[in-house]
């Protein structure tokens, strides 16, 4: 194990100590949802007309045993009843057929973190302690299976395009100043309700050099992260693996930027997204739909969301 992640893994759970009255929802004490609150009929409209050309974009990555994952996380596949040209057919119309079963983590490859992911002492979205949702069998609340689809305007900011590199070196963070800047010269307004991806080369890196790409990153700042939330963002996204900068602007953290948005202020993370293509055609804002899988209790889910522009 690299020796950034051996110490991430040390410190995951030293963050500063809080009592369940430090994570209220803003959105009510029973919510459970988060941002999605913000969704509405009317953004889906609105999101509708960024469609000009009917093209559409893949945001997922191909997932398989080979793709770098967090450790322990690993992915295997076995296909059953192997219709090899051997077996003996169905039915007077000879029907043959396959099936699979996966061994794998729902934090493989692209994915989105839900809401009981990750939270600041054992205590999760709008001051929910573990002990009241979390089980070996699956989560009591914040599932994956319990979110609507997200369809909205998704946003690109092009990291590479600012900085004039590609990939952004490892720990490379971008806050509320480098956000705003790209958003200018894009001629955007982050608005309420938008989901938010980031570009910034290092899906490359994962084709090229897997060990690097998972030993750190560039990606969001805590600052960033605060300014988002702030502005009432449904999900954030990059092309990396944790969305944020590693290692983090604060060594003695650990992973802030998860529980900030979570936890804090229940933004959804979107991990391993491949914005190239989107890069690539200077896209800067289009739809964006999701329908996560509806797995039971699952804390994240692999994911295939797609944009249309």
């Amino acid at each position: 194990m690299p020796k950034i992640l051996s110490t991430l893994v040390f410190l995951v759970f030293a963050l500063p100590l809080t009592s369940s009255g430090e994570l209220p929802s803003p959105y009510g004490p029973d919510d459970t949802l988060g941002a999605i609150n913000n969704l509405s009929p009317a953004k889906v409209l609105a999101a509708a007309r960024l469609i000009k050309t009917g093209k559409t974009y893949p945001l997922g990555v191909p997932t398989g045993p080979e793709t770098p994952a967090y450790g322990p996380r690993s992915y295997q596949l076995t296909v059953t009843q192997l219709s090899d040209g051997t077996g003996t057919p169905l039915g007077s119309n000879k029907a043959t057929g396959n099936d699979d079963v996966i061994y794998a983590w729902m934090g493989v490859g692209s994915q989105i973190d839900g809401l009981g992911h990750m939270g600041v002492n054992h205590v999760y979205y709008n001051n929910t302690p573990a002990s009241e949702f979390v089980t070996t069998q699956g989560l009591l609340k914040f599932g994956i299976d319990t979110l609507p689809p997200i369809v909205t305007r998704g946003v690109l900011l092009d990291m590479t395009r600012h900085y004039g590199v590609s990939p952004l070196p490892e720990g490379t963070a971008f806050n509320q100043k480098e956000i705003e800047a790209v958003a200018r010269e894009r001629g955007l307004t982050l608005e309420k309700g938008d989901v938010v991806l980031f570009h910034t080369g290092w899906l490359d890196v994962a084709d090229s050099d897997p060990q690097r790409f998972m030993a750190g990153q560039p990606g969001l700042g805590l600052g960033g992260a605060r300014y988002l939330a702030k502005l009432g963002v449904v999900a954030v996204g990059a092309d990396t693996w944790a969305l944020e900068a590693l290692p983090s602007e604060d060594p003695k953290t650990a992973f802030p930027v998860h529980p900030e948005l979570l936890a804090r202020s229940g933004v959804y993370i979107l991990e391993n997204m491949d914005t190239r293509a989107l890069a690539a055609d200077g896209a800067s804002e289009f739809l964006f739909v999701l329908g996560a899988p509806r797995f039971v209790g699952t804390v994240q889910s692999v994911i295939n969301p797609v944009a249309i522009r």
